[in-house]
């Protein structure tokens, strides 16, 4: 069975909607987000995954980085994914990678000489899990915020609260 719940956020975003298994979250997406996808087999119930996700919201959306994260789980995630998922977990509240970056890591790691920004770009994009699993930290080259599957606004938005400075 799959469930899911809705976050009130704070002025300014968009509203958030969790989704779980049961025990772990699986999705975590802005109202409008093109990742968003219910079919008719979902339920909405309150769960302690959803509990804790939302006093992981509370701590976060108070301006502040939060000491633990809700158990998460992420079907079908092919290594490349997870290896940049991993890399977006390390990224610190108030601090920013870029997709080359994120490339350059992972082409140093993999001892190969070069890595597609835009391949980052594309498991960046696929992330189902947003805020938690920080794809907002990612930016483009030269400072740029580009791509945000939540919305280009909410995106600002999270980076204005993380207090980032461009």
């Amino acid at each position: 069975m799959k469930y899911k719940w809705f976050y009130k956020t704070p002025e300014n975003f968009s509203d958030i909607y969790l989704t779980s298994d049961g025990e772990f979250l699986t999705g975590l997406f802005f109202e409008g987000s093109k990742m968003i996808s219910f079919d008719s087999n979902i339920e909405e119930k309150s769960l302690p995954i959803f509990e804790e996700t939302c006093r992981w919201l509370d701590i976060y959306f108070s301006g502040k980085s939060p000491n633990f994260t809700p158990a998460f789980k992420i079907e079908n995630l092919t290594a490349f994914r997870k290896l940049v998922i991993d890399i977006m977990l390390k990224i610190p509240f108030g601090k920013t990678l870029s997709y080359q970056e994120i490339a350059d890591k992972i082409a140093k790691e993999k001892r190969i000489p070069k890595m597609s920004a835009r391949a980052v770009g594309n498991a960046v994009g696929s992330n189902l899990i947003c805020i938690i699993i920080p794809c907002h930290r990612v930016i483009g080259s030269n400072q740029k915020i580009v791509g945000y599957s939540g919305g280009i606004p909410n995106k600002i938005e999270l980076l204005k609260l993380e207090k980032v400075i461009f």
